[in-house]
């Protein structure tokens, strides 16, 4: 057996480590250059899926393929969410806060300011002018209009159609301040499924967008007033207290709609919204602006509409209509052949005469209440004729009567 010096032992492991650790480092550089190697392999596969996924996704008739990576860098929108984006980014300042001040009465039976109600309005002109609805401004003894800046202008009431809900506006912007307005669309050729946008200020939380669809076309809905409003925009966009008076926008940005109430036994929005449509709009601010109010037409008679005790007490072959009780002497309905009643009988505190024509529609949309006959003469002028189809007796006829001025 062999003997080794105590400096010939050291020299020995010292050697034996060196080679060690030089084999451990050369095994490390390989494996660390292998997965150098797969890991680049990797981020190639996955550009390519990624490039290929999109280029589908662009050739693909079906546009909501779904990119199963994070390629945010490469695709960060939806084209539905550029819509939106856009419309809101370029018209959100032209939407309006509005917030009232009335007038109650204290313990002392002082008259005494406090606030009243908010909604929302669009700036429709650079002089200032706001299109709103009428009962977010109705009792107001002041009128405040805020602005996206968080500017605020107290606002004069430039008219009010009570039968629409519509109210115009006006405040004054300082010189040089150029104002954002929302051009107006149209509502004839709407269609149910298409995408709309809201934006108002639900709850005082100023300019919240919100996308819906339309759900509906030409409903009648009646006001909490007993108006009837006509061809109502039904939408599930949501729209909540404070919305009311903001802009229906399609996507384009185009107002088609003002936005005016909710259906709903919570109070809160449960997908069922309804819009005055923009037509309808701007037929009557204009006739807001120019002259403050908007003249309509109406048939110079008394009517009464119908109800059961009136059909048994008469024996009257229809339980539905609007019974002409007297007509204005020599008047435009008189001389059209409208024939008022002669037997007057005494109904609580009000006298009606019986034995005259029952009016069962106008321009052939039917006037079982007094509401049906408002609603039909909504867009008729004082001047113009309308068809009255009429009950007399048991015989059915037409007559075509002019309309006076309804005030």
């Amino acid at each position: 057996m062999k003997l080794y010096s105590r400096g010939q032992l050291v020299f020995i492991s010292m050697i034996s480590a060196l080679v060690a650790i030089a084999f451990m480092a050369g095994v490390g550089i390989l494996l660390l250059r292998n997965h150098r190697t797969q890991t680049e392999a990797q981020k190639m596969e996955v550009a390519g899926d990624a490039g290929r996924l999109i280029n589908e996704s662009q050739t693909s008739p079906d546009n909501s393929l779904r990119l199963n990576m994070n390629t945010a860098d490469i695709v960060q929108y939806t084209e539905s969410e550029r819509e939106n984006i856009t419309v809101y980014e370029r018209l959100n300042s032209a939407v309006v806060n509005i917030t009232t001040e009335i007038v109650a009465i204290n313990w002392f039976l002082e008259p005494v300011p406090q606030d009243g109600s908010s909604g929302s309005g669009s700036i429709i002109d650079t002089r200032g002018y706001v299109v709103t609805n009428n009962h977010v401004i109705e009792n107001a003894y002041k009128v405040f209009i805020n602005l996206a800046d968080g500017s605020q202008y107290e606002g004069t009431v430039v008219g009010t159609d009570p039968e629409n809900d519509i109210a115009v506006l006006k405040f004054d912007p300082p010189r040089g301040v150029t104002l954002r307005v929302i051009p107006f669309g149209e509502s004839s050729n709407l269609k149910v499924g298409q995408k709309v946008l809201a934006i108002g200020n639900p709850f005082a939380l100023e300019r919240t967008l919100t996308v819906g669809i339309v759900s509906g076309l030409g409903r009648p809905i009646q006001t909490s007033n007993n108006r009837i409003i006509q061809n109502m925009i039904q939408t599930d966009a949501s729209i909540n207290p404070g919305n009311s008076g903001g802009p229906l926008l399609d996507s384009l940005g185009r107002m088609i709609g003002i936005n005016t109430m909710i259906y709903s036994t919570t109070g809160g929005s449960v997908g069922v919204g309804f819009a005055i449509p923009v037509n309808t709009a701007k037929r009557v601010v204009a006739e807001l602006i120019e002259t403050g109010h908007v003249r309509r037409g109406m048939i110079d008679a008394t009517m009464i509409q119908i109800f059961p005790a009136l059909v048994s007490y008469a024996k009257l072959s229809i339980s539905s209509g609007l019974l002409v009780s007297r007509t204005r002497q020599n008047g435009l309905a008189e001389r059209a052949g409208l024939k008022a009643g002669t037997e007057p009988v005494r109904y609580g505190s009000s006298v009606i005469y019986l034995g005259g024509d029952i009016i069962t529609s106008v321009d052939g949309q039917r006037t079982d209440t007094l509401a049906d006959l408002y609603a039909a003469l909504e867009d008729n002028k004082p001047g113009e004729t309308v068809v009255v189809e009429i009950l007399r007796g048991s015989t059915k006829s037409q007559l075509r009567v002019t309309l006076v001025d309804r005030e």
